[in-house]
């Protein structure tokens, strides 16, 4: 049963969605990748100006939340992050440090759970993948398509089920 005296909530996606990751994406074209170095770079993400104005629209009616494949080792640099950026203050979903699966199912999970008790308005994600399971589960999904397209993040989210 939905909450229906709370506002609803809009869910974010981080990489690509939110933060520029083109200027890190050579730590996934080496072998073997560079997690490490990968993530330990993405304090100095360039935000995105598409999706920052469509979180901050967004607080306007909805509860912004995060919801990223980045590992919890992540999360202080990501908090300061969004902070840097002005973005509405939100909950952070992440991914455990050693959980390898798939962005379309770690996400799909964590909406369904949401969806349990608040109505989700939007999901903004850059992972055709993830926005397509997210579509057929009945979820609005916009598409940032706002970021250039790296082929090595793409194999992360989905392969590996790093990001």
């Amino acid at each position: 049963m939905t909450d229906s005296s709370r506002p609803p909530l809009a869910v974010f996606d981080l990489d690509n969605t939110l933060a520029d990751t083109a200027h890190r994406q050579r730590f996934l074209e080496r072998k073997p990748r560079d997690w490490d170095g990968f993530f330990a770079a993405a304090p100095q993400d360039p935000p995105l100006p598409e999706g920052i104005a469509l979180a901050r629209e967004s607080a306007r009616e909805c509860e912004v939340l995060y919801l990223t494949g980045r590992p919890e080792r992540c999360r202080r640099d990501t908090l300061d992050w969004l902070a840097a950026q002005g973005l509405p203050e939100g909950r952070v979903y992440m991914r455990r440090d050693n959980d390898r699966r798939p962005a379309r199912r770690t996400k799909l999970e964590t909406l369904r759970r949401l969806a349990a008790t608040r109505e989700v308005r939007v999901l903004v994600d850059d992972d055709e993948l993830v926005c397509e399971d997210a579509e057929r589960a009945g979820f609005t999904v916009v598409r940032a398509r706002w970021a250039a397209q790296s082929a090595e993040l793409k194999v992360a989210q989905e392969r590996e089920g790093r990001t």
